[in-house]
């Protein structure tokens, strides 16, 4: 027997019930982007192999491990994208969007692909929110990345719920000085690291600080500071970030072990964390990458951004009951019309009322179908009320107003004042 065709692991199909949320959610954050002045940016999911290896780093988790890579037909290597902020850049260079310091404020949204474990909150096909800005270099633009996304949380009902992590990396050259000084600290005791660690010390050794090994993580008490080795521009931009956020009220915790998975980041680098969605605890992080235009070929840039799962946000909405009664509801009328007449007329009142009505949800029967199975698949669609349209209504020119959620009777109302009678009653619904 033939295999049954299925998705692939980690790779998921998201329902017609599902997608309502995630309409939310996507709109919420794309209203919000709008109010802010970021404009949107469309990039294709396939790139060169060299992009990341040359922007994440070849000895990244990501890069060594993780990538769903393939020759194409002219012997070239693709990847799927694992993450944005490199597409990004290399879209903005090929296009020129960032020369002669224009500022650019961007954003994105679509899916990321990464071969790891499929768990809750983490799959192999996942869907990210990202923002890059370019062309500005303080600590005020860092700022507003974190205070809009503490505005998306209030808009989503979610900010209690979440937890905002700094640190800064400082420059390159400052971060060279204190790996110096982290790997001579972890060879000294090198037999109480756990296997990856060990691997991490000789390709990516700050990597090794935010391992969940427990015995690791006790090894590494005593270790050195990150932030005793920052430049002064660092220590000062940081200051800057911490003064804003203090003045707009954000609350936050310095997380000296936060050194995001990515080679790229400078300076500033942040999470927001849940303890709501067990191990899956980040929802949205980032930070700067002042030197990433400059290696991958274009001129000296600043660069911060930031990106967001989508998924797991959904998760955190749906484990907090804070999905909005609404979004449950894709229906708000249903018209149910019996007899040929009554399909025609029925035709052309519900194409009348989406006219006044732009953002009436309205279905019209379809199939025709008894009394019973007709008011049978209005009640499953949801509707808040079925419209009834037989040869007496026909006759008389008015419309059958039953209500099929909670209390109250059915009422006959006039074609010409069924448009404001639902503008009345769906709006309360």
């Amino acid at each position: 027997m033939s295999k049954s065709l299925q998705a692939i692991r980690g790779m998921n199909d998201i329902l017609p019930e599902q997608t309502p949320l995630w309409r939310y959610f996507e709109g919420t954050v794309a209203g919000l982007l709008d109010n802010y002045g970021y404009r949107q940016i469309r990039m294709p999911i396939v790139e060169f192999t060299e992009l990341f290896k040359r922007s994440i780093g070849e000895v990244t988790d990501i890069v060594e491990k993780e990538m769903y890579t393939f020759e194409d037909r002219n012997g070239d290597s693709l990847t799927l994208r694992p993450e944005g902020t490199a597409a990004c850049v290399r879209a903005a260079l090929e296009h020129g969007i960032t020369g002669g310091g224009q500022v650019q404020k961007l954003w994105y949204m679509g899916p990321m692909f990464r071969h790891e474990r499929p768990q809750k909150g983490r799959y192999r096909q996942f869907h990210q929110i990202g923002l890059e800005v370019f062309n500005l270099e303080g600590p005020d633009i860092d700022a507003e990345l974190i205070i809009l996304t503490w505005r998306l949380w209030a808009a989503l009902g979610i900010r209690d719920a979440v937890t905002l992590e700094l640190n800064s990396l400082g420059t390159s050259e400052s971060r060279g000085r204190y790996r110096e000084a982290l790997v001579e600290f972890l060879t000294a005791r090198l037999d109480q690291l756990d296997e990856d660690s060990q691997r991490r010390l000789k390709t990516n050794p700050l990597r090794v600080l935010d391992t969940k090994d427990a015995n690791t993580q006790a090894a590494l008490v005593g270790a050195p500071q990150l932030a005793d080795y920052l430049d002064d521009d660092s220590r000062t931009h940081f200051e800057g970030l911490k003064a804003r956020l203090d003045a707009v009220g954000i609350p936050y915790v310095i997380n000296p072990k936060l050194v995001r998975g990515l080679d790229y980041y400078s300076k500033t680098v942040f999470e927001w964390v849940t303890d709501k969605l067990g191990s899956q605890g980040t929802v949205c992080a980032g930070g700067r990458y002042d030197g990433l235009v400059e290696q991958m070929g274009g001129k000296p840039t600043p660069g911060v951004g930031f990106a967001m799962g989508i998924e797991r946000l959904i998760l955190l909405l749906e484990t907090l009951d804070k999905v909005p009664e609404s979004i449950a509801r894709q229906v708000d009328v249903y018209l149910c019309a019996f007899g040929e007449a009554a399909e025609l007329a029925g035709l052309a009142l519900s194409e009348r009322l989406r006219d006044a009505l732009p953002s009436l949800r309205l279905q019209v029967n379809a199939g025709a179908g008894s009394f019973k199975s007709q008011f049978k698949k209005a009640d499953k669609s949801g509707a808040l009320y079925a419209l009834i349209l037989g040869d007496d209504e026909i006759s008389a020119q008015t419309v059958g107003v039953k209500p099929l959620r909670g209390q109250g009777e059915q009422q006959n109302i006039a074609w010409d004042a069924l448009a404001e009678h639902l503008a009345t009653h769906v709006a309360q619904g």
